[in-house]
């Protein structure tokens, strides 16, 4: 690395080469803590269930996909043979992220957001991506929200209960259940619905890394637990404090909603790589890391998105996004290189990250020692497939800390609109 870029990062503690397997062992800690029922910073959410043993035939489920930007609803109709078809896609923007909601609101704009498969199916699997409590009937408790959304009295509600009563209101008939889960959840059963042919797993994990970030895994029985069977486990993996956080962290974590608040996401997350370079590239760009003419035009830029500072490390000559057209116009081929060392510091620490967590979500869950029979990791979110070779490092990582180190093996596969098939089969798991 260029050595005032190596300085200046130093200077403003933002170590983008912190070891894996120390993360992996400080979150592996914290998640034991929490299932042991004591203070931690990831909650350890049981769900309650597992990934059903037989294939789902001859049913039809509505699935609602809310969380990050967007809010998705469809209807899932599976065949006598199990396979799966989605018919009545909608999108539109996610309730409380443009303005602040209150109770009321936010869940009548879910019922009309519903309005084109009311009353095609007595079941909804509802993958809502924020922190809940699962109860046993399959319902969750909102913990709080985190992606900027922004509606505070629903924070503490039973969400299937209020949105049964708002569909109700709106003219359903009333759903005979609503089955509650998060986008981990999902993850983690589309992969166990939809092995790759001729392949056993030994456990599933499933990894978001998209505009959040978040990991479920499956946890053995509890011993010092009375009551906490194998099951499914929501980690609340972004909440994790024990990260070293840089000025720009901190600088950033002040201008979000919630400052404080999910340290592990805000270093890692899409939501936050953006904003969280332009930090950095200000910082640099005040103290002359970069060239007068350069310098000057990037302290004038007042927004930076993930797409942009992305689309420059894919192709740093690019002038079709933000940064490439600035450099063109004013930079040295100096400034091209230690804007594109400092970007790319901030995904190789992303990466190292997601690693670690998927590190101890492997580890915690006992499985992975047969070669033939691997953890099955589905990952999903653009940010670890598209955003630059934080895909091909977490590989490398998984491949020192689990394999190499421990003699674990595991699987990472991606699958087609996962998130909506793993909240079809959610939606129709008895219970």
């Amino acid at each position: 690395m260029n050595t005032a870029v190596s300085a200046f990062l130093s200077r403003h503690n933002f170590v983008h080469h912190e070891d894996v397997n120390t993360i992996a062992e400080s979150i592996l800690d914290d998640m034991n803590r929490g299932l042991r029922g004591q203070e931690s910073d990831q909650d350890m959410i049981p769900t309650w269930c597992l990934p059903p043993e037989q294939k789902a035939c001859g049913k039809s489920v509505i699935v609602i996909d809310a969380g990050g930007t967007n809010f998705r609803s469809c209807l899932v109709t599976f065949d006598e043979a199990g396979a799966a078809a989605i018919s009545d896609l909608e999108k539109t923007k996610m309730p409380g992220v443009e303005r602040e909601l209150d109770r009321k609101e936010f869940f009548d704009c879910f019922a009309k957001n519903l309005e084109h498969v009311k009353d095609r199916a007595d079941s909804i699997g509802f993958c809502f991506s924020y922190p809940m409590q699962i109860t046993d009937d399959g319902d969750g408790i909102l913990l709080g929200f985190s992606k900027e959304v922004k509606a505070p009295e629903v924070v503490g509600c039973h969400i299937g209960k209020c949105l049964k009563e708002a569909l109700v209101a709106h003219g359903w008939k009333e759903p005979r259940r609503i089955t509650m889960l998060n986008d981990t959840v999902a993850a983690l059963l589309a992969g166990a619905a939809a092995p790759t042919a001729g392949n056993q797993y030994s456990s599933y994990i499933g990894l978001i890394l998209g505009t959040g970030l978040n990991a479920a895994y499956i946890q053995p029985a509890v011993p010092e637990r009375e009551r906490f069977p194998r099951q499914i486990v929501v980690c609340e993996s972004g909440k994790t404090r024990a990260v070293s956080r840089s000025d720009f962290d901190v600088a950033l974590d002040t201008k979000t909603v919630k400052p404080g608040t999910f340290y592990m996401e805000k270093l890692c997350s899409g939501a936050y790589l953006g904003p969280q370079s332009l930090e950095m590239i200000h910082a640099a760009a005040s103290e002359g890391l970069f060239s007068v003419e350069f310098a000057k035009k990037l302290l004038e830029l007042d927004a930076l998105t993930l797409i942009d500072m992305d689309g420059f490390l894919h192709g740093p000559y690019n002038d079709k996004y933000q940064l490439g057209a600035i450099a063109a116009e004013s930079a040295t081929a100096e400034d091209y290189d230690r804007l594109y060392q400092m970007l790319d510091a901030v995904v190789e620490r992303s990466a190292r990250h997601a690693a670690a967590i998927l590190v101890a979500a492997v580890v915690q869950g006992g499985e992975g020692r047969n070669a033939a029979r691997p953890v099955c990791i589905l990952c999903n979110g653009t940010t670890f497939f598209k955003t630059h070779k934080i895909k091909e490092r977490v590989h490398g990582y998984l491949d020192d800390e689990l394999t190499r180190r421990r003699g674990l093996h595991w699987e990472i596969i991606a699958r087609d609109n996962d998130i909506t098939l793993g909240t079809a089969i959610a939606g129709l798991i008895e219970r």
